[in-house]
């Protein structure tokens, strides 16, 4: 029997490379999960039941609280995983999954989500930080080790995944390496399109600084419109500090508590720059459009006019121009669901076992052994 083995940076929260984590060990029944460190509180029921094997970083205090603190300590993490007695090895990498080590006989494919963003785009990301100036420049430094030590870790794969076209750009870009494209899967079947519909804006999404939640707040706020935060994150207090009545922030919630506002909203407010970005799909998926900031992966999945529209500047006033726009068109709910099902997680599986299939003879026995035992 063929060894597989997937590699996840870590497996410290509920976002969407959990979920095409998830999706590609449910491809490969049988495969052992292995990540760096895991909060097992934190995942989705299928993730935490595969108890995942973790390395020395799992005896770390305070992994839920300080993962994203320990990022100097990952690349060490990484290289110290045991894959070698594996025959194929599936990453699926933020960052860092791509330098795991492997035994020279066997084949490591690298579904990746981006190279480092916040490596690869500091000043942009450190100007929104209030770090005094020693701070700063010892970050630098150690961005530039951890850009390095990248570059270096992009050389292990045999292949590479991207999950969107504009990800395969910059793979191409920073590290010289072709991608193909296999987009992540949404599961369409967990959403449902509603007879009726309420006046609600909807935000699903971490709270993070990065995603600029702020600006749907602030566009909320200042024209009035209702709008429903659902996520969590170090942002969360900075933002309800800004937020005026009409704005609800509702933390976390179920599966079935977001396929029911999901189902209901007028549209989600999409106002980061994302690699592909699942939750407009998923949106979609319940009939509902979206108003997506006009860079990466909305580029790709908001088609304007059919299931949503994208507005074209970073800022406050673009984005209520977005928001009018929306209001003053007519939605096909049957329409928009649709255009979600072309990224229906049964696409998904077929299209990447049918390329591990090409490459690996892992996976090619793997099938052989399921058409057997089915």
């Amino acid at each position: 029997m063929p060894r597989i083995a997937l590699f996840q940076d870590y497996l410290a929260q509920n976002g969407g490379a959990e979920r095409v984590t998830e999706a590609i060990l449910r491809t490969l029944p049988g495969a052992d999960l292995h990540t760096t460190m895991a909060v097992p509180e934190r995942l989705p029921p299928y993730l935490r039941d595969a108890d995942a094997t973790t390395t020395w970083m799992q005896a770390l205090p305070a992994k839920a609280k300080w993962y994203r603190q320990y990022f100097l300590l990952y690349p060490f993490g990484v290289e110290s995983a045991n894959l070698t007695a594996y025959d194929l090895i599936v990453s699926s990498c933020c960052g860092y999954a791509k330098g795991v080590k492997r035994s020279k006989d066997a084949i490591h494919v690298c579904y990746c989500h981006n190279p480092m963003r916040w490596v690869w785009r500091f000043p942009e990301y450190i100007a929104r930080e209030h770090f005094n100036k020693p701070t700063k420049m010892l970050l630098h430094l150690m961005v530039q080790a951890l850009k390095k030590w990248e570059m270096q870790a992009a050389t292990r794969p045999d292949f590479f995944i991207a999950n969107s076209h504009i990800v395969a750009n910059r793979l191409k870009e920073a590290f010289g390496v072709n991608a193909i494209v296999i987009e992540p899967p949404i599961v369409t079947s967990r959403f449902w399109v509603s007879k009726e519909t309420e006046d609600y804006y909807l935000i699903l999404s971490r709270l993070n600084a990065y995603k600029r939640i702020d600006l749907a707040v602030e566009a909320c706020t200042r024209t009035n419109r209702r709008l429903i935060v659902i996520g969590d994150g170090p942002a969360r207090e900075s933002l309800e500090a800004m937020a005026g009545p009409t704005v609800t922030f509702l933390g976390r919630q179920s599966d079935a508590d977001v396929n029911r506002y999901a189902s209901r909203c007028r549209a989600l407010i999409f106002p980061g720059e994302e690699d592909f970005g699942m939750a407009p799909l998923e949106i979609n998926a319940a009939g509902r459009p979206v108003v997506a900031y006009d860079a990466g992966g909305a580029t790709e999945t908001v088609v304007e006019g059919m299931n949503g529209v994208r507005f074209g500047e970073q800022t406050v006033d673009s984005l209520i121009e977005g928001l009018e726009r929306l209001e003053s068109q007519e939605w096909d709910p049957a329409a928009i669901r649709r255009n979600a099902q072309r990224y229906d997680i049964n696409v998904f599986q077929e299209r990447l076992l049918g390329f591990l299939d090409s490459v690996s003879p892992a996976v090619h026995s793997l099938k052989l052994l399921q058409r057997r035992a089915g």
